[in-house]
């Protein structure tokens, strides 16, 4: 079977070109001419991933070559926007100083810092992780790990934790880290882990209701107890995003292991009547009020654009004014949106490249899913194909929280956009994310031992003339 690293490498040099050109366009837009360092980041991202590139075709041979490839081109495209944003325009004083502002100025080059170290953690993995299936032994471990995790910034002081409205951080004087985003791994892995011990139970059906087979009532308890930690992330770090995401997750990987759509429609309601009830509530409860006021934005993101409602609204002016085709690079205004380099750099992306361009970012991350789905669909086992499942599908959530929140679609949520939002957490977390589907998908497609089931070779010459039986329950 054909490795595919030779693809895999030609992959990464056409991410290069990509991303050499936006560069390039962006600043020719800003100072009227090219200079030679504007290839400078890209080439430090090209270099990141060639070391990725070598690792995997030591360590992963038969690993999608694919995956890889996309990763570090959408990282590529945040570290040039991320720089882009620090360039001042024509409108703003100081913008004659961007004559003597470097490639290495701002905080583009920190991103590239922060994309080395997570490339370091995701080559790591796929060189100490021989096989995924070692994960399932520490499986209580990993779960625990997730929930203290998750608790710690809702114990936090706000003067500690709180950012924006939303306790998800751990901030110290000279370091500061979100700990959901790893918590998020940690506890996929510990979903895989229970899923695949307790499918037998929960495929069983009680009655059907329009068609749907729903479970029985005492195998309800999993999706409540993940749906409570949900409602509580949502009450006490005020954090939609995760909420929505770890549960959403949970469900999607419920309906893997037992293919039961009644589990997707019961985590549908659970939330919808949780979000329901958390906004209903916020009329008079305190912790429910941060929900309340966001639902709130979103209903009239237009009715107050100077002072509550002035992040949204200045995002839908940004996608506006870009329209189908975009400003171009380094054409648009990206400062006049609010934390345009983390939680709006869909905004800044969509003012300058337009919708097309957008789409475009938004169908690399499709095909990261899709591609963890087949490793997944590959893979022999069952925990690595609902591990794989579960960590291709919690990127798709990931981004359509964060995209349906800038584009007014859903409320606003705390999420980062992966791999382009600037900051480290993320980065970190979901460059694991890859070398863990890296992995996955090594195992999935390597050959087999000739004459093993399953393998290239089909299965054993004594199971070939068998006969086959037919057994109704």
């Amino acid at each position: 079977m054909p490795t595919r690293r030779n693809t895999e490498l030609a992959l990464l040099l056409f991410g290069f070109v990509v991303t050499a050109l936006l560069s390039a366009a962006a600043q020719a837009a800003l100072i009227n001419t090219v200079r030679v360092d504007c290839l400078v980041l890209p080439v430090l991202v090209l270099m990141l991933g060639l070391v990725a590139h070598v690792v995997i075709r030591i360590f992963a041979p038969y690993a999608d070559p694919v995956l890889l490839p996309l990763a570090t081109l959408i990282n590529g495209v945040g570290v040039v926007f991320i720089h882009r944003v620090d360039v001042p325009t024509e409108t703003d004083s100081d913008y004659h100083k961007f004559a003597s502002i470097g490639a290495t100025d701002g905080l583009g080059i920190q991103q590239v810092m922060w994309t080395g170290l997570a490339v370091i953690f995701c080559c790591a993995l796929i060189i100490v992780i021989r096989d995924h299936r070692t994960l399932a032994r520490y499986a209580y471990t990993f779960g625990l790990a997730g929930i203290v995790l998750v608790a710690i910034p809702a114990v936090l002081p706000g003067s500690m934790s709180e950012v924006n409205g939303a306790k998800v951080w751990i901030r110290l004087p000279f370091f500061a880290i979100q700990p959901g985003e790893l918590a998020k791994l940690a506890l996929f892995v510990f979903f895989a882990y229970y899923l695949v011990r307790k499918r037998e139970v929960l495929s069983l059906a009680s009655k059907r209701v329009l068609g749907i087979a729903l479970p029985r009532p005492r195998d309800l308890g999993p999706v409540i107890v993940v749906w409570i930690m949900s409602v509580l992330i949502l009450v006490f770090e005020k954090d939609l995003g995760s909420s929505l995401l770890f549960l959403g997750t949970f469900v999607v990987m419920l309906y893997i292991a037992t293919e039961r759509k009644s589990w997707l429609v019961i985590g549908f309601v659970l939330f919808a009547f949780g979000a329901f009830a958390a906004y209903s509530l916020g009329t008079w409860l305190g912790p429910f009020r941060n929900f309340h006021d966001r639902v709130d934005i979103w209903l009239n993101p237009m009715s107050d654009p100077l002072n509550t409602t002035y992040q949204l609204s200045r995002s839908l002016i940004s996608l506006g004014v870009g329209g189908l085709f975009g400003a171009g690079p380094g054409a648009g205004d990206p400062t006049s949106v609010p934390l345009a380099r983390s939680d709006f750099i869909i905004a800044t992306i969509g003012e300058e490249l337009g919708m097309f361009g957008l789409a475009a970012i938004l169908l690399l991350y499709l095909l990261i899913t899709l591609r963890g789905v087949k490793a997944g669909t590959v893979v022999r086992d069952p925990f690595g194909k609902l591990l794989a499942g579960g960590l291709a599908f919690s990127m798709s959530i990931q981004v359509f929280v964060i995209v349906g929140g800038v584009t007014d679609l859903i409320p606003l949520t705390g999420l980062t956009t992966p791999f382009l939002s600037y900051g480290g957490s993320s980065l970190v977390a979901n460059w694991i994310l890859i070398g863990l589907l890296i992995r996955i998908s090594n195992d999935a497609r390597r050959p087999s031992p000739a004459g093993t089931a399953g393998g290239p070779s089909g299965p054993p010459p004594q199971l070939q003339s068998a006969a086959t039986e037919v057994i109704k329950l």
